[in-house]
């Protein structure tokens, strides 16, 4: 598996459903992180990932400390809109793990200070908007990192 796709308390059963097809259409594992907005059988998340979901390789998290205790290992960069470098500044690399939070918040500022140096953005040219929905900027930093390690 090239790359590692981590949502942390993802809320939108749309958007998981979305990155759960790009993560099985990439090759790469989904790590999802609880507590969750809706339930992981919501019809809205099965029909996002269509009838993919079944072959998708999908790792469950009760909370954001079992997840960096069990990948304490793991090579990590976040995203975040409080990020100093940009997503094309990362040095990708295989088995990767690309942190995302949720859709209304975000990273929990305490992983956005301990991670300081792991932190990235996508950059935004618009000052009218905030952020990206959590689909498209899953997906631009996937295909990033695709194309950087192929």
């Amino acid at each position: 598996m090239p790359l590692n796709i981590v949502l942390i308390e993802p809320e939108i059963p749309n958007n998981t459903g979305n990155i759960g097809r790009l993560a099985l259409a990439t090759g790469s594992k989904l790590h999802l992180v609880k507590p969750f907005g809706f339930e992981i059988d919501d019809k809205r998340l099965k029909r996002a990932g269509l009838d993919y979901w079944q072959h998708l390789e999908v790792i469950y998290y009760d909370n954001i400390d079992e997840f960096f205790l069990k990948n304490k290992d793991a090579k990590m960069v976040l995203l975040s809109s409080y990020g100093t470098k940009t997503h094309w500044d990362i040095d990708f690399t295989d088995d990767m793990f690309l942190v995302f939070g949720k859709e209304s918040v975000g990273l929990p500022k305490p992983l956005i200070e301990r991670y300081k140096t792991q932190l990235f953005k996508i950059p935004l040219y618009s000052k009218s908007i905030r952020s990206l929905n959590l689909a498209n900027a899953v997906g631009i930093v996937v295909y990033e990192g695709l194309r950087q390690i192929k």
